[in-house]
């Protein structure tokens, strides 16, 4: 584990002189560099340097002020306008008291939430009917709640239910033929869980 450590050191320290030994190169020599424009093909015209220079008149003129320098497609000009792309794609910092206030919402919002989970919770036993809901199905949350409430809670959530069929006296006459209508089924909340 401290062979990998001790490549992954190495390497990186070779990155870091590779890149401080071009960066000290740049800043010695800022003017010394190809240029990254194709040279302009020469039109027998003189370049400013090879042209006489004309007499100045006795007067002195205001000279206007130079012309903007144009944009140096160069390596450093680009990574100039990294830098000044990602001022504006990061957020800006916020300052320590913001940052703290920040923390100290969500940590108090963090702990209602636990204080929320943390309501201790009792598993109860016992027999509460589940009602019949407007689709014909049992609502067992109403039944797991009244087993609750008789143990002295305030509401429950059912974990156990039991089904019974409740039939009409009649259907155990010997020589009765059962009808639809005789029997029903009933579910009970058998154990639920209660805060």
């Amino acid at each position: 584990m401290s062979d990998r450590t001790g490549h992954i050191l190495k390497l990186f320290g070779t990155q870091v002189a590779t890149f401080g030994l071009a960066v000290s190169m740049l800043a010695t020599a800022p003017d010394a560099g190809w240029t990254q424009t194709a040279p302009q093909p020469s039109l027998g015209l003189q370049s400013p340097a090879q042209q006489p220079v004309p007499a100045q008149p006795a007067t002195q003129q205001i000279d206007p002020p130079p012309p903007p320098r144009e944009e140096n497609p160069g390596l450093i000009n680009e990574i100039g306008k990294l830098f000044e792309k990602s001022k504006s794609l990061l957020p800006p910092l916020k300052s320590p008291s913001e940052t703290l206030d920040d923390f100290n919402a969500r940590t108090k919002d963090a702990g209602q939430s636990l204080s929320n989970m943390a309501r201790p919770s009792i598993m109860v036993s016992g027999r509460a009917a589940c009602l019949v809901a407007a689709n014909g199905a049992p609502d067992c949350k109403a039944g797991a709640d009244r087993l609750c409430q008789i143990k002295g809670y305030k509401q429950g959530k059912s974990l156990d239910t039991d089904a019974a069929e409740k039939c009409s006296p009649k259907v155990y006459l010997p020589g009765y033929k059962r009808q639809p209508g005789d029997c029903k089924t009933e579910n009970y909340v058998t154990r639920a869980l209660c805060q």
